[in-house]
């Protein structure tokens, strides 16, 4: 065979070869990024709502203001109270209190917006519930005047346990800013911005929440 066969005939093996490589190695990552969108699709459950982080949104009044760009527009007459507590639990995300919500019977997370303690959700970061974006009633009040509160009142949630310890800094601060913007924009009366522990014994956010500097700080807005 002349030397310029041998020469095609040795490049066309090649080049077979590198075929033949690179569509086993396109097949692998092909199977292999199937297998882990199919393992990450079941280890994270699609959860509706927006999250704030701490970090990226600045703590200042002004940072909050993005909760009232609802998917169903807000009526403003409707609200007229908000209830705070806590998960009674150092550690959650969207995730798990929705999981939680759903064993006990509810159709999804029963409070319009969560404040994260760094476990779970970064330190004051503010989430915000498919409740509240699709303007729908809370779930988050027991006890004998729960069916209004969870009709008529937004609930929010702090993470953590306020019988156990206390809650962060950042936490506070975002509670402040988030109950004085929705107190302002709602028309919600100061003295309707309650604790659970007001209207069930037991219900949080428990002896370590600064309730008297909260509701000072509330009446020098």
């Amino acid at each position: 065979m002349p030397r310029s066969s041998k020469s095609q005939a040795r490049s066309d093996v090649f080049t077979a070869r590198s075929r033949n490589v690179w569509g086993a190695l396109i097949a692998t990552m092909t199977v292999l990024g199937g297998t882990l969108y199919a393992l990450d699709g079941k280890a994270s459950p699609r959860v509706d709502g927006v999250s704030l982080p701490a970090l990226i949104a600045p703590a200042t009044a002004a940072s909050v203001e993005v909760v009232f760009n609802t998917k169903t527009p807000i009526e403003k007459t409707r609200w007229q109270a908000i209830v705070i507590h806590h998960t009674g639990s150092p550690y959650a995300t969207p995730e798990s209190l929705e999981a939680d919500a759903k064993s006990s019977g509810l159709a999804a997370m029963g409070d319009h917006f969560v404040i994260g303690n760094g476990n779970g959700l970064e330190d004051g970061e503010l989430h915000v519930g498919a409740r509240w974006l699709k303007q729908l009633p809370g779930a988050h009040t027991s006890g004998k005047k729960g069916d209004w509160y969870n009709r008529n009142a937004i609930g929010i949630c702090l993470v953590g346990d306020g019988d156990r310890g206390r809650f962060s800094d950042a936490q506070i601060r975002r509670l402040s800013q988030l109950t004085d913007a929705l107190a302002r924009e709602l028309g919600i009366p100061k003295d309707r911005i309650v604790l659970q522990d007001d209207l069930v014994k037991g219900g949080g956010p428990g002896k370590f929440f600064p309730a008297a500097a909260f509701r000072e700080q509330l009446a020098a807005r």
